[in-house]
């Protein structure tokens, strides 16, 4: 197990990274990935568009969320940056002294994209389910897919997957209906037998 003195001087690596970079410590290693592609980032604003009026400020919804773009989480000994994170107020009440939150987040979204799909579907995933994170979206704007999963007993079930053609209500979000075409500005809807790999041109 790393040293207090190791893990303070990994992180000291990551603060160094240049600001180009997202930097993230998982299981003690640090990886760098570039910023996101105008359809990683077009699809990420796209969402936060669509839940924050409803849940963080309680236009035509509950309200009762906060939302972070890119949070700098501190999960144990790991530090991961999802691409969407949200919390219930009553968990996230107050903006912490720090740059980095380490209260684990309600709802976790990551866009997947070529230099972070591995990761986030296999480690981060880990992550998240022993953080207790309760709910985890995986969003393709490649693909134009939405799959959701929920944490029980600490293991992550499937809630489902969609497509560009659906209208979704999903948790912990259900109490919408959300048009998945409204997350890719930059394209038409896909259909089943179209091929996407046009879309993945730009990706990384």
């Amino acid at each position: 197990m790393a040293s207090v003195a190791e893990k303070k001087a990994l992180y000291d690596e990551l603060v160094a990274v240049p600001s180009d970079l997202v930097a993230e410590i998982i299981d003690g290693t640090l990886y760098t990935h570039p910023r996101p592609a105008p359809r990683h980032g077009a699809t990420s604003f796209a969402l936060a568009g669509k839940l924050q009026g409803p849940f963080q400020e309680g236009i035509d919804g509950p309200g009762g969320w906060i939302f972070l773009d890119e949070p700098e989480l501190h999960l144990g000994s790991d530090v991961v940056v999802p691409d969407l994170a949200g919390w219930r107020r009553e968990r996230l009440s107050s903006s912490p002294d720090t740059a980095w939150i380490d209260v684990a987040p309600d709802w976790v979204c990551e866009i997947l994209s070529a230099s972070t799909e591995t990761r986030d579907r296999t480690a981060k995933m880990r992550i998240y389910a022993t953080a207790g994170v309760h709910y985890l979206w995986l969003i393709d704007p490649r693909q134009q897919m939405l799959q959701a999963f929920e944490l029980l007993d600490g293991r992550w079930i499937v809630l489902g997957g969609w497509s560009s053609a659906d209208h979704v209500s999903v948790p912990p979000f259900n109490q919408i209906s959300l048009p998945l075409a409204s997350l890719w500005p930059f394209d038409r809807p896909l259909g089943f037998n179209e091929n996407p790999q046009a879309l993945y041109a730009g990706d990384r």
